[in-house]
C-alpha cells in the first residue's frame, strides 16, 4: 500500500500563487496514477487534477483549467500541484491520491478511482 503525504499548503491572497506536494513512499511510484482532489468546507470532495505514470498525460477539472498545473517527478517519489490565479472559492482541504489503474474512461474521475489517499494540506484563500 502506498503511503502519501501532503505539505505545502496554507494562507494566500487572492490571485496568489502556492504549490502543494504529495510524497509517496512504500512502492515504485511510476507504477501510480497520481491524482488531486479537495473538499471545501460543507461541500463533496470533487476532482482537480490527474497525472498518468510518467507524466505524459494530464486531467485537470474544468474549473481549475488554465490555473492549476499538476506535475509529477518519478526520481523523487513527489506530484506536485502548482496553484495559481487563485479564488477565495479554491479553499479547501487538498487530498493527493493514487491508485495502480487508470480507472475512469471519458470525464473526470471520481474518488472511488483511487485507491490510497493522503490526510489532506488545507489551502486558503483570502479576499
Amino acid at each position: 500500500q502506498v503511503q502519501l503525504v501532503e505539505s505545502g499548503g496554507g494562507l494566500v491572497q487572492a490571485g496568489g500563487s502556492l504549490r502543494v506536494s504529495c510524497a509517496a513512499s512504500g512502492v515504485t511510484f511510476s507504477n501510480y496514477i497520481m491524482g488531486w482532489f479537495r473538499q471545501g468546507p460543507r461541500k463533496e470532495r470533487e476532482f482537480v487534477a490527474a497525472i498518468s505514470y510518467s507524466g505524459n498525460s494530464r486531467y485537470y477539472a474544468d474549473s481549475v483549467k488554465g490555473r492549476f498545473t499538476i506535475s509529477r517527478d518519478n526520481a523523487k517519489n513527489t506530484v506536485y500541484l502548482q496553484m495559481s490565479s487563485l479564488k477565495p472559492e479554491d479553499t479547501a482541504v487538498y487530498y493527493c491520491a493514487a491508485d495502480r489503474i487508470h480507472r475512469w474512461g471519458a470525464g473526470s474521475p471520481a474518488t472511488s478511482d483511487f485507491g490510497s489517499w493522503g490526510r489532506g494540506t488545507q489551502v486558503t484563500v483570502s479576499s
